[in-house]
């Protein structure tokens, strides 16, 4: 009999119940009020928000900014290095690179269809001996004998002007051999 007085109850307030959910934060408001009434603290409050959190998420990018472009600088170049070890070097280098790219260009100016083999294996030779030299600017770097390596990277240099002016020499000689057979034939 109970469950027919259930069961007419139900019918007669079909339509009436409340089916919606309740507003948000229902439950702790109300786990809140339940707290308090039976004198229990409740673990569910929000902490008020303060101004610390978005002011250190500023410093952490702030941070993260400052290390991006200060690493660069913990990885000094070649010239760096070297001209920490011998501040010579670097000078040294200059006016022997000004030098070579001078007599180079020359070289490179003077060339016609029978000096061009010969200036294209003095190119190969002079591109040999930078790479070597590069060798001695890394020695030098690791720490080996400071005297021993700078007297071979003069020597580097000199060598690559010695052979510059020899190529020189020796188109000069092509030319001159040339012009004396042009006058030959005109003769």
């Amino acid at each position: 009999m109970k469950e027919e007085n259930l069961e007419k109850i139900f019918r007669e307030l079909e339509g009436q119940f409340d089916t919606e959910e309740p507003m948000e934060g229902h439950q702790a408001r109300f786990l809140d009020k339940l707290g308090t009434a039976q004198g229990t603290i409740s673990m569910n409050r929000k902490k008020p928000t303060t101004w610390w959190k978005p002011l250190s998420i500023a410093a952490s990018i702030v941070l993260l900014c400052a290390l991006a472009i200060g690493l660069p600088n913990l990885n000094p170049s070649t010239e760096q290095q070297l001209a920490s070890i011998s501040p010579e070097v670097t000078e040294t280098r200059l006016y022997f690179t000004s030098l070579i790219e001078q007599q180079v260009s020359e070289l490179q100016s003077a060339s016609t269809p029978q000096t061009e083999q010969l200036i294209t294996e003095v190119l190969v030779q002079l591109k040999k001996l930078d790479e070597n030299y590069t060798k001695l600017e890394q020695d030098l770097i690791d720490g080996g004998d400071p005297n021993l390596i700078l007297s071979a990277m003069i020597n580097n240099f000199q060598t690559r002007i010695a052979l510059l002016q020899d190529v020189m020499d020796q188109i000069e000689t092509i030319e001159n051999y040339n012009n004396y057979d042009d006058e030959n034939l005109t003769v």
